[in-house]
């Protein structure tokens, strides 16, 4: 148990999701997800003639955080922003809880990356207000409390530290007791101990059956969260899966090359038990011991095809390797 409350730290005892009612400072949802709570099928969307998000699909599953990770201008928070209902979408599919965005806003939790603050009401009387829009909401007071932010406050919210709205921001989106929660950017501009408690919650939530899709630059809050990650690049999905398929916990060579190579004609120029696959696009994985023998067949094919790489890696693809790539 976390020790009382002080202002502006996160060390509120947490009230886990129980069955005990809407006392606990995480009462239950309405229902755990045990289905897709986010489906994207072929998602479109252009600004004038720029195309940001390029026919991307992917779902998310209760009980787990997805992230959408990548370089500025990949498409991550025009992404979010459609399936938030906010953006309009050029064309593709989009379910929420099963139905289209914005009809079950009364069971998603929503924080983004900018806005959501009136600057000029007090941390409660923002909370308050929102809190008139789901009548089985949470306890404004209480969850204040668990973000660390004392309820008597009367600093208004254009005067917080950025932390401090970084957390009142997240008190707002979990007011509707949600079974799916969007978050932008949680813990921007957050102190360490502030970011680790802010984590502990987000764990939490996933253990009580919310899906969770997060967007985030910090790579460590990916390390820790992450059940699923989806690396987009210039409006597309270039790779996708949990973190140990996409760095290749089992391998230890990897290269760059272009996309679409023969695989399975490479595979039989290694030795046997060798397995090579393409994670992302031009990104290839060689699953098997890096043997000079391996690391020979390997250069010889490329050679013999008259394929150019950009590199060889022995030794895992590290995290900013996946998220940031060849930029260019």
């Amino acid at each position: 148990m976390r020790s009382a409350a002080s202002p502006g730290n996160f060390t509120t005892p947490l009230l886990r999701y129980s069955a005990e009612g809407r006392n606990s400072r995480l009462a239950q949802p309405r229902k755990l997800m045990v289905m897709s709570a986010l489906e994207v099928e072929n998602l479109r969307i252009s600004y004038g003639d720029f195309e940001a998000v390029r026919g991307i699909s992917f779902s998310a599953q209760g009980g787990t955080v997805t992230s959408l990770v990548g370089p500025n201008g990949a498409g991550k928070t025009s992404t979010l922003e459609a399936c938030t209902d906010i953006r309009p979408i050029t064309s593709g599919v989009i379910r929420v809880l099963g139905m289209s965005p914005g009809e079950s806003s009364s069971r998603v939790g929503t924080m983004l990356q900018s806005g959501g603050l009136y600057p000029t009401s007090r941390p409660l009387e923002w909370l308050t207000y929102l809190s008139r829009l789901y009548p089985s909401g949470r306890n404004p007071r209480e969850l204040l409390d668990l973000v660390g932010i004392d309820p008597a406050s009367r600093t208004t919210t254009r005067r917080m530290s950025g932390g401090e709205q970084q957390r009142l921001k997240f008190a707002a989106a979990l007011l509707p007791r949600p079974e799916l929660l969007f978050l932008d950017e949680p813990t921007a501009g957050m102190d360490p101990q502030a970011r680790r408690n802010l984590i502990d919650v987000i764990g939490d939530l996933r253990s009580a059956g919310v899906a969770v899709v997060l967007t985030t630059h910090v790579l460590a809050d990916i390390e820790e969260l992450a059940d699923h990650i989806i690396v987009l690049r210039h409006g597309v999905i270039e790779r996708s899966g949990t973190l140990a398929e996409l760095r290749g916990e089992g391998s230890s060579l990897s290269f760059d090359a272009r996309a679409g190579l023969d695989v399975a004609d490479m595979m039989r120029a290694l030795p046997a038990g060798y397995l090579v696959v393409e994670a992302g696009s031009g990104s290839y994985v060689v699953e098997g011991e890096p043997t000079p023998v391996a690391l020979a067949a390997i250069t010889s094919w490329l050679a013999d095809h008259d394929e150019a790489t950009t590199g060889i890696r022995v030794g895992r693809m590290s995290l900013e390797d996946l998220i940031i790539g060849d930029a260019s």
